[in-house]
């Protein structure tokens, strides 16, 4: 008589039930999770004065800029187009990012940089403002070598964004907490 006992086919049958058994207890934790009001970090709703709100912004090309608006987006939020069509204005007055030189060697050459991301908002609701000029500011140093530069490049764009994404979880934060 033919068995397979010992062999891959034999062992894949319980492999097979401890995978289900494993997706079952996922899914009962995520369902008890979510009855509880369990919610990942930033995935608050916005309040309903910020279901149609119009992003102003001087630059809609900065990391913080597009950021923002994904994130409202994905908050729910409707961006309207026209400021008279919004139920409330987010106006982001200052979107900076200064580059400091914090150290120099015995050549005089910058060894070290402070990238300093600085953010300032408010909103506008339709007959009086709803959350006062809000301004974040975040820091972040890194080392130069100059025989690295083009590496060195690409770690300050990289610091900058995640900067960014960083500002924009605080905003949201905030935006959140409005009534």
């Amino acid at each position: 008589m033919w068995s397979c006992k010992g062999s891959a086919a034999g062992r894949g049958g319980q492999f097979g039930a401890a995978w289900v058994s494993a997706v079952v207890v996922a899914a009962v934790t995520i369902g008890a999770l979510g009855g509880c009001g369990f919610r990942l970090a930033g995935s608050e709703p916005l309040p309903a004065v910020l279901a149609r709100p119009y992003l102003s912004v001087k630059d809609p090309y900065t990391d913080f800029s597009r950021e923002f608006e994904r994130q409202l987006k994905s908050s729910g939020a409707q961006l309207q187009v026209l400021r008279q069509d919004s139920t409330a204005t987010i106006d982001v007055t200052r979107d900076q990012v200064e580059k400091r030189t914090l150290a120099v060697s015995a050549r005089n050459i910058p060894t070290d940089y402070e990238i300093v991301y600085t953010v300032t908002f408010t909103v506008q609701g339709p007959d009086s403002q709803l959350l006062a000029p809000q301004t974040i500011s975040l820091s972040r140093d890194y080392s130069f070598q100059e025989n690295e530069l083009l590496a060195k490049e690409h770690e300050a764009d990289i610091l900058r964004a995640q900067m960014a994404r960083d500002l924009v979880t605080i905003a949201m934060r905030r935006l959140t907490r409005l009534k």
